[in-house]
């Protein structure tokens, strides 16, 4: 069987990069998806131009995990095999996208349920260096969630992803920021899915990026990314309560140490 690979890029105000990005990936895969959250720049106008890509806009901006969140609908609503998602700010390569969708199946008794892109599994000639403050929250996160559930993550904020379009059925994504990455990795540790790294370069071409109002500040980042994971452990150690799905191992959290 070949699988049936959808790529989608959230996007935001993405001007300056759309044209050039969508290009490349146009290079490397066949059926494209752009959320378009509210963009209120010439993106949308951009998009009109484009031919033979699937458009959805959000008429407000709802955020990252918003535009995930749809993504993971449309593929599901469109029964693909694998979804990639990709940024859309020129910092990841879209020449890997169809390793990155081949790496789902690459255990054919066991498929991946995510493969996660991490720009710190191996060193790349020429990589970048990571803005201090992101890299010192990166690891802090990424430690914490290792601990906590198990995991074997080196990077646990990369966006580049796979993932297996039928394990998404049982993901129940709400945060809608920058933090849906940590509901994502609560969730896939208490359903026990089966997560794969996979390396890629590391590439900052903004360091000032801005991620919204007071989330500039590191620490109140890091507090946000806190808040949000005490509260999806929360929701699943309440779930504890009810009685599982067969299909869904949330039990994984029950009885486990804060």
């Amino acid at each position: 069987m070949i699988p049936r690979v959808l790529t989608a890029l959230p996007v935001y105000n993405e001007e300056r990069h759309l044209s050039e990005v969508l290009a490349e990936v146009r290079k490397h895969t066949r059926e494209i998806l752009v959320i378009d959250d509210g963009s209120q720049d010439r993106t949308q106008e951009l998009l009109a131009r484009e031919r033979d890509i699937y458009v959805l806009r959000h008429t407000q901006n709802q955020g990252y995990g918003a535009a995930l969140r749809s993504a993971f609908q449309y593929a599901l609503a469109g029964q693909y095999d694998v979804l990639v998602t990709i940024d859309c700010d020129g910092q990841h390569e879209p020449k890997l996208i169809p390793e990155l969708a081949t790496a789902v199946y690459a255990s054919p008794d066991q498929p991946a349920d995510i493969v996660s892109g991490s720009r710190y599994l191996k060193p790349f000639p020429g990589a970048s260096v990571p803005p201090i403050e992101r890299r010192r929250i990166n690891m802090q996160i990424t430690e914490w969630l290792n601990e906590r559930f198990g995991l074997d993550l080196t990077d646990s904020f990369c966006g580049f992803k796979a993932y297996r379009v039928d394990a998404l059925a049982s993901l129940r994504i709400s945060e809608q920021g920058y933090a849906m990455p940590l509901q994502l990795w609560v969730q896939a540790a208490a359903l026990k899915l089966k997560v794969v790294e996979f390396p890629v370069p590391l590439v900052y071409l903004d360091e000032d990026r801005s991620f919204g109002g007071s989330l500039d500040i590191a620490d109140r980042r890091l507090a946000y990314y806190r808040e949000v994971l005490d509260r999806e452990i929360s929701a699943m150690q309440l779930g504890c309560d009810a009685a599982p799905s067969p299909a869904v191992g949330r039990p994984a959290l029950c009885g486990s140490a804060p």
